[in-house]
């Protein structure tokens, strides 16, 4: 962090040159202006960080809470239930240090957006060569689709659920898609419009989630416990790489890094990049710590309810609803409508929230100049289509439904590397970080988290594939996958400890 700033300069020449001619995250006018209290934007702070201020945090708060959608989304909350529903308590403690390394993770990407400039996607396309970059950008869309798949599904099932199965699977994915209507409406008016729609679609979950936790009165001792002892047995290792697998979401790592441009940070002055990384940094915390609460919710209300039972190894997302109604029964109102309403939350505010990272992703991969409402169409698309499929595949069997989950997972899962790489590699570079580049302590640590999380899903995929892989043709068709998959895997790596031994 400290050096001589003239032998480390704050950013690279050709960033500061570039920085006029190209702003794909935002235009200048979208960017809010953050000013403290009894402060000037022309006061000299080049290398002082301004005192805290309570009203600049609440200015610089909002791009974290839209981070911190992915840690609530349908697949997540599936993850939660079936964990809560299968390991009880025990896997509490894990939910937490997942939350943590992920926090860490998008703390990095906030980092490399607001020292650079510039998000996550540009500097690939930047810093790789071009057959690599087109790699990388298939992948995070693959990533994307997948993870939206699952979120408009999330959201038919929340439909049907409220309108008593009226609303068939197919009709929710087509209500659902209209949220990219919402998202170009909201966005004519402003950044801070549509944070204030997500601030009300998370209170939705809050409120929802914490009825369900009243209504179930879990143990508080067990609670507790499962958050405080490490417990892990064989019988809960699948649940347990779940939970982790779930919260690091390779889209997300795209976002975060193009979400913190959109306040205006004077980065001549290496005081007030700090200052914006110290904000980022609170509000960030703030967002997941307030993501892990719900996530605590759903797990202990499922681990209230079904730990134990018989029906713990078939409930998933589908039938959720049904076997809450019948453990907990009505009420004054009824837990079913309860969970259906904090679903539709999740999955609304999450393909939204997907729909603003394809922006980003296909804008700066492919240096595309279309209006924002063409790429948010063409995004959505991508995702529609396919969904619209599953929806009239598998609309009457919530087994199938459970099966196509399943291989969601694994396709995000495989994503991940190729999100996390690149960030490290590029955060620990001077040339594109300027004095904000990660120390040696972090970037070991950061190093350590990404390898466990990698590992944690390579054997997710191996006990996956070793289930479903049946017959010769199939075997030979995902080994040369699997081959050409680890080669540009190693590739990425070699890339980056080639610029650690300074051979880059």
């Amino acid at each position: 962090m400290s050096g001589n700033t003239e032998e480390q300069p704050l950013l690279p020449d050709s960033f500061q040159a570039e920085e006029e001619l190209q702003e794909t995250a935002y235009e200048s006018s979208e960017k809010i202006v953050v000013v403290g209290i009894d402060e000037s934007d022309s006061e000299d702070n080049w290398g002082r960080v301004p005192p805290f201020s309570w009203k600049k945090l609440w200015l610089f708060t909002g791009p974290g809470f839209l981070m911190s959608i992915a840690f609530l989304d349908p697949g997540n909350l599936e993850g939660d239930l079936q964990a809560g529903a299968i390991a009880g308590y025990s896997l509490l403690w894990l939910l937490m240090w997942a939350t943590a390394m992920g926090l860490l993770i998008q703390l990095l990407s906030a980092r490399l957006g607001v020292a650079t400039g510039k998000h996550l996607a540009e500097l690939c396309r930047e810093e790789y060569p071009a057959w690599a970059r087109i790699v990388l950008w298939i992948m995070a869309e693959l990533a994307l689709i997948g993870s939206d798949i699952q979120e408009v599904i999330g959201s038919a099932i929340a439909i049907r659920i409220l309108s008593r199965g009226v609303v068939p699977l197919w009709a929710g994915v087509v209500i659902t898609a209209l949220d990219c209507f919402i998202f170009l409406f909201l966005e004519n008016y402003g950044v801070r419009t549509l944070e204030a729609l997500f601030a009300v679609l998370i209170g939705v979950m809050a409120i929802s989630f914490a009825w369900m936790f009243g209504e179930a009165k879990p143990s508080g001792k067990e609670l507790l416990l499962g958050v405080l002892i490490p417990k892990l047995s064989s019988r809960t290792i699948q649940q347990a790489v779940g939970v982790v697998g779930c919260l690091i979401m390779p889209h997300n790592v795209f976002l975060h890094s193009a979400l913190v441009q959109s306040r205006q940070v004077d980065r001549s002055k290496k005081g007030r990049v700090q200052e914006a990384l110290n904000y980022y940094s609170i509000e960030s915390t703030l967002a997941l710590v307030v993501s892990f609460i719900i996530n605590i919710f759903v797990t202990t209300v499922f681990a209230k309810g079904f730990y134990g039972s018989e029906l713990a190894n078939s409930i998933g997302l589908a039938n959720a609803g049904q076997y809450l109604e019948e453990t907990y029964g009505g009420g004054l109102f009824p837990i079913l409508y309860i969970w259906g309403i904090g679903l539709l939350a999740a999955g609304q505010s999450s393909t939204i929230t997907g729909t603003y990272a394809g922006q980003f992703i296909m804008g700066g991969f492919l240096n595309l100049r279309l209006k924002k409402w063409m790429r948010a169409l063409i995004t959505r698309s991508c995702a529609i289509i396919p969904t619209m499929i599953v929806a009239l595949l598998f609309d009457t069997s919530e087994g199938s439904l459970d099966v196509l989950n399943e291989w969601l997972n694994v396709l995000q899962s495989v994503q991940i590397p190729f999100a996390l790489i690149p960030l490290l590699y590029l955060v620990s570079k001077e040339q594109i970080m300027g004095t904000f580049r990660i120390g040696y302590v972090l970037k070991i640590t950061s190093w350590l988290v990404a390898a466990l999380v990698i590992v944690i899903n390579g054997y997710l995929l191996m006990e996956f594939f070793s289930s479903e892989v049946n017959g010769p043709l199939f075997g030979a068709v995902v080994g040369a996958i699997t081959a050409a998959y680890v080669a540009f895997l190693l590739y990425l790596i070699w890339r980056a400890i080639a610029f650690y031994l300074g051979k880059a």
